[in-house]
């Protein structure tokens, strides 16, 4: 029997990431171990999260945590940043400076990555995404 790599389906945010690194052994890591194991590739994020957790390993000036997110990142594969969510971002963000309810800038490149590659965005920060149109949007902290 062979496996079949899915297309990616979630793109986990930071706040995701970064409660996994915390707490790896609550229900969130594993329902991730179980997501990756039983549809490989199905979970990815985005080279802006990874700059942000970097971030914020840096600003502690933490080997520890940085290790972490090293590991974490070795089964979550990072996508950079390709030219078509150029457009995404721009009409995002337009479209949200227009409605007087802007998102921060990372933020912003965050729900334009999931468009561009038509995934879930998986955040615990719902209600600033959810005000991005035609963005897909799940919390798995609040499902317990």
């Amino acid at each position: 029997m062979t496996s079949t790599i899915a297309k990616p389906r979630w793109l986990l945010d930071t706040n995701i990431l970064s409660n996994v690194i915390k707490y790896p052994h609550e229900p969130l890591g594993q329902r991730l171990r179980d997501l990756f194991d039983q549809q490989p590739g199905a979970l990815i994020t985005s080279v802006v999260v990874e700059c942000e957790l970097m971030f914020g390993a840096a600003r502690v000036e933490s080997t520890v945590l940085l290790k972490k997110i090293t590991q974490l990142l070795q089964f979550i594969p990072v996508l950079t940043l390709a030219q078509n969510v150029v457009p995404h971002y721009a009409t995002i963000r337009a479209y949200l400076e227009r409605q007087g309810t802007p998102i921060g800038p990372n933020d912003t490149l965050i729900a334009a990555h999931a468009l561009a590659l038509d995934c879930t965005l998986v955040t615990d920060n719902e209600a600033e995404f959810r005000r991005v149109p035609g963005l897909r949007v799940e919390n798995w902290l609040s499902q317990k």
